[in-house]
């Protein structure tokens, strides 16, 4: 590991934050997809949904289970998910290859009907991204990296009134990370500033 940015220089010579360094599948993510830019409704929706079902668990265990949980939740199509009743419930509750966490899954199938309701306001996808801060934090070692921030509070607030469950502002800040709306990757990161949407520092 390097003593100056504190990422690991892989052997591909790339450098990467400790957390993204050594499971393939977490490379993978992190190389093609944790931090680009997501605009999408049904996309959004599957990462606030992912990160919920997170919670208490680590990141590469939503991960292997992703593909089950877009079957589970029909492809998290939020007016797909918003329909679901109690035979989806019990179905979901009986499925091994996702978590099966009533709290989290009766939130889920609530976040969809949120989403859908939202429309009427701009939708999730503008709800998430107005709240994208004018600066991004600018981490050198992952003890800089924040895990949560003023946005995020605000986001998670906002987003609880609206009748969404499993948002703290923590799981929202992760959600931000991953969808682009700030830029967590350390400075020595070969994927710092790759979004498009915030500069690399100089």
């Amino acid at each position: 590991m390097s003593e100056t940015d504190g990422t690991v220089l892989c052997e591909d010579g790339l450098r990467r934050p400790p957390w993204a360094a050594r499971d393939p599948l977490l490379r993978e993510y992190y190389d093609t997809e944790w931090g680009m830019p997501v605009h999408g409704e049904a996309e959004l929706f599957e990462r606030l949904v992912l990160e919920g079902f997170q919670a208490g668990l680590s990141w590469a265990t939503i991960l292997r289970k992703r593909p089950a949980f877009r079957e589970a939740f029909a492809g998290f199509d939020p007016d797909a998910v918003a329909a679901f009743g109690a035979p989806d419930v019990d179905r979901l509750m009986a499925d091994a290859r996702i978590i099966r966490n009533r709290r989290k899954i009766d939130a889920a199938i609530g976040n969809a009907r949120a989403t859908v309701d939202l429309r009427a306001e701009g939708g999730l996808p503008q709800l998430i991204w107005s709240h994208r801060p004018e600066r991004t934090p600018e981490p050198r070692t992952v003890d800089e990296v924040p895990s949560r921030s003023p946005e995020s509070e605000a986001l998670a607030a906002e987003l609880k009134r609206r009748g969404f469950r499993f948002v703290g502002p923590v799981t929202v800040f992760a959600l931000m990370e991953a969808v682009g709306v700030v830029d967590t990757h350390l400075v020595g990161s070969h994927r710092r500033g790759s979004s498009g949407v915030w500069e690399s520092p100089r």
